[in-house]
C-alpha cells in the first residue's frame, strides 16, 4: 500500500511539472551524449594506437640535388652512399632492431606521389628527381626507433631519418583535444542538468506543501516524503540516459561502421560493442547525478 502510495506521487510529481521534466530529460540527453562520445574517442584513439603504431615505419630519406644540410653538400646520394646505408641496415649494429626494410628509388616515389596527389595541381609541378630516394624500415618494436635515427642521421647521402609515429602523434593530439572539448562541454551540461533537477525537484515540492504538511503532521517519516521526490528526478535522468545511450549506439552503427568504417577500411574503429559498453556507464552516471542533486534539493527545501 505505501509503494503504491509513493508512485502516485511520483506520478502526480511528473504530470504537475511536465515542462521541467521534458528539460531535465532533454539536457541530461545531450550532456551525456557528450560524455559517451568523449568515452568513445577515447576508445578509437587506443584502437588507432594499437593498429598504426605496429604499421609505423621509419623513413631513411636520402638527398636529392635541391637537399640541403651537412649530409647532402654533395648533392644527390650517389650509388656508393645508397650501398652504405643499405649495409648499415643489414649489419650487425642495426639488424636485430629491423624486421624488413625496402628501397624506394626515384620512379616508384614519382609513381606514388601522383598517385596520393591525383587531380591536385601540385602533381604538375614535380618531377621524379625532386623526391628523395628513400629506406622504408620496419622495426621489430617501433618504439625503439631512436636507434635507427641515431646510427643514420650523421650518415653521408642521407637528408633525415623520421619515424611516421610523429605523424601520428599528431593526428591523436588533434582527437584529444576534441575528446577534451567533449568531456569540457558535457560537464558544463551535466552541471546545468543538476541545478534543473533541483529546480524542478523544489517547485515540486513547494506546489505540493499543503499535502507535505499534513503528511508531516501525522508522522509521516522524512524518509517516505523525500522518496517520491528523489524518484521524479531519477526517472527524468533515467530517460535522458537511456536517450543518449540509444544516440551513442546509433552514431557507432550509421556514421561510424556505416561510413567511416567503409570509406576509410584501412582503419580500425570502434563498434557496437565498445558503444554497448557506454551505454551503462551513461545510465549509472545519470542515474547517480539525478539521485544526489534531487536528494540535497528536496532535503534543504524541507530543512532536514
Amino acid at each position: 500500500m505505501r509503494f503504491s502510495l509513493i508512485w502516485s506521487e511520483v506520478a502526480n510529481g511528473l504530470r504537475r511539472n511536465f515542462s521541467m521534466v521534458v528539460s531535465v530529460i532533454l539536457v541530461t540527453f545531450i550532456s551525456l551524449t557528450f560524455v559517451g562520445t568523449a568515452i568513445l574517442l577515447q576508445m578509437q584513439i587506443g584502437q588507432m594506437k594499437n593498429y598504426w603504431y605496429d604499421k609505423a615505419q621509419v623513413a631513411v630519406y636520402l638527398c636529392t640535388d635541391v637537399s640541403a644540410g651537412e649530409n647532402c653538400l654533395d648533392g644527390a646520394a650517389s650509388a656508393s652512399e645508397i650501398d652504405a646505408v643499405k649495409e648499415a641496415l643489414s649489419g650487425a649494429t642495426l639488424a636485430p632492431f629491423i624486421d624488413k626494410f625496402y628501397f624506394e628509388d626515384h620512379d616508384q616515389a614519382f609513381a606514388n606521389f601522383q598517385d596520393q596527389f591525383k587531380g591536385n595541381p601540385v602533381a604538375e609541378y614535380v618531377t621524379a628527381d625532386q623526391l628523395n630516394e628513400t629506406f622504408w624500415v620496419n622495426l621489430k618494436d617501433p618504439s625503439q626507433s631512436a636507434v635507427l635515427v641515431e646510427a643514420l642521421s650523421a650518415q653521408k647521402g642521407v637528408e633525415s631519418v623520421t619515424d611516421q609515429r610523429s605523424y601520428l602523434d599528431q593526428i591523436f593530439s588533434i582527437l584529444n583535444s576534441a575528446s577534451y572539448t567533449a568531456i569540457g562541454v558535457a560537464g558544463l551540461m551535466l552541471i546545468a542538468a543538476v541545478l534543473l533537477i533541483a529546480t524542478t525537484i523544489r517547485l515540486s515540492a513547494f506546489s505540493r506543501r499543503r499535502e507535505l504538511g499534513i503528511m508531516r503532521l501525522v508522522g509521516a517519516s522524512n524518509r517516505f516524503i523525500q522518496t517520491p521526490f528523489i524518484l521524479e528526478g531519477v526517472f527524468a535522468a533515467l530517460v535522458g540516459s537511456v536517450m543518449a545511450g540509444a544516440a551513442i549506439v546509433g552514431i557507432v552503427h550509421f556514421f561510424v561502421q556505416g561510413y567511416l568504417a567503409v570509406n576509410i577500411p584501412l582503419t580500425s574503429f570502434v563498434g557496437i560493442s565498445d558503444a554497448l559498453i557506454v551505454v551503462p556507464i551513461l545510465i549509472v552516471v545519470g542515474s547517480l547525478l539525478a539521485a544526489i542533486s534531487a536528494n540535497f534539493a528536496i532535503t534543504r527545501y524541507l530543512k532536514i
